[in-house]
């Protein structure tokens, strides 16, 4: 049975605000609740990086809760158990002394067990006359079961970051699988394209990723590498249109040499509206719709436009479409040249080049004059906003790096 009170640990250790929070949590566990101790074990094993714990502490905390009778914990059963650290050595594979006692304060100072303390510091037992335990000294293993679900809960938070971690991974390595040989193909057949610059930034990116560690890192390089391969693929596509385009081209021109036709008014349109219509198919088909990108990416490049948004941050492509909108009166671009943008690039990408003139506004003479250029561009089908916002999260992540 618990107690409910608060004691204090013998000798000088201190004691702390920490450990009486975790012997109020102890004892305020709910009437009847129960749970296998092995599956509670196994629950703080998984969750050990978010406690802070080494395998040595859980190998410790294996060995106390050996001393325990049963095999389920229960609130109205004595959690109490009182090895000597002679038999907890044993149990904990034979570990020195000083390391099981260093052990033991990881386990009390990450709320699993909380010492129970006698007058002399001494770990036993006192039985009542019918052989049962009445008062025990030692270590508590109540933490464990008031806190069984929160460790659960925590288990399953270390599984689902690992489970991310390794798709994150596994993308890694087909996107640089997919870049590495499509650089190589469009090298070997003569693409045109700066595959000096492409392979310079593919470079850069694996040394990045030799160095990354923690998980952001890792996502921030798998974006950067799958906008690399869009850029890529992108070169690629233009190459291969262009082919079929002046196959196509060839193909009609030898189709009139061989039809033998009455006149040649009839390849001719009948007005100069049907000759403006088709000269305007003709560029729409050249100039391909650009790639719309990831709110988050475009966020990660372009940090300035988040406190434009409503309520000062944005959370969503309308939000940043309303925030580009005051960044556009700002710098003095004008509605009509923000308006051709959203027409030529569309609302988002409008919006995302907005945000990244904002980054770069320092740079640039006149935003509006600047914007109308990208316009232009982007209905030649010369104009990508991939280049621009990798440029600019490599600008930030060297910023921040410096910092």
């Amino acid at each position: 049975m618990q107690s409910g009170n608060v004691t204090t640990p013998f000798g000088r250790r201190p004691m702390t605000l920490a450990l009486v929070a975790t012997q109020i949590k102890a004892a305020d566990i709910r009437r009847g609740k129960s749970a296998d101790k092995w599956k509670v074990y196994r629950d703080a094993c998984d969750a050990r990086s978010l406690l802070g714990l080494r395998d040595r502490a859980l190998a410790v905390l294996n060995a106390l809760l050996s001393f325990y009778p049963e095999t389920v914990l229960k609130e109205e059963a004595n959690l109490i158990v009182f090895p000597s650290n002679a038999q907890l050595v044993v149990r904990a594979n034979g570990i020195a002394g000083t390391t099981l006692r260093e052990n033991l304060a990881l386990l009390v100072d990450a709320g699993l067990i909380q010492r129970n303390d006698s007058p002399n510091g001494k770990r036993y037992a006192r039985k009542g006359s019918d052989g049962a335990i009445e008062t025990a000294y030692g270590f508590s293993l109540a933490p464990l079961l008031a806190r069984s679900e929160e460790l659960a809960v925590m288990a399953q938070q270390v599984a689902d970051a690992n489970r991310q971690l390794k798709i994150v991974k596994e993308r890694i390595t087909i996107a640089r699988r997919d870049i590495r040989k499509l650089i190589s193909a469009a090298m070997e057949d003569g693409v045109l394209g700066d595959w000096g610059r492409v392979e310079e930034l593919y470079i850069g990116l694996m040394a990045r990723l030799r160095r990354a560690k923690a998980a952001v890192e890792l996502a921030e390089i798998l974006d950067e590498l799958e906008l690399l391969r869009d850029e890529v693929v992108n070169l690629l596509e233009c190459h291969v249109n262009l082919q079929e385009s002046d196959t196509n081209d060839n193909e009609i021109r030898q189709h009139i040499q061989n039809s033998n036709t009455k006149s040649t008014n009839e390849l001719e349109p009948v007005s100069r509206n049907e000759q403006g219509t088709k000269s305007e198919n003709s560029i729409d088909r050249k100039a391909e719709p650009l790639k719309s990108f990831p709110l988050g990416m475009v966020l990660r490049a372009c940090p300035e436009i988040a406190s434009y948004g409503p309520a000062g941050s944005i959370g969503s492509w309308r939000d940043l479409m309303t925030a580009a909108v005051v960044v556009r009166s700002m710098l003095g671009v004008s509605p009509s040249a923000y308006q051709d943008a959203c027409e030529a690039m569309g609302p988002e990408n409008a919006a995302a080049t907005m945000a990244a003139i904002l980054e770069r506004a320092g740079h640039i003479t006149s935003a509006g004059g600047y914007l109308r250029d990208l316009t232009s561009r982007a209905r030649r089908g010369e104009f990508s906003l991939g280049p621009m916002l990798m440029a600019l999260l490599r600008s930030n992540g060297s910023e921040a790096r410096r910092a």
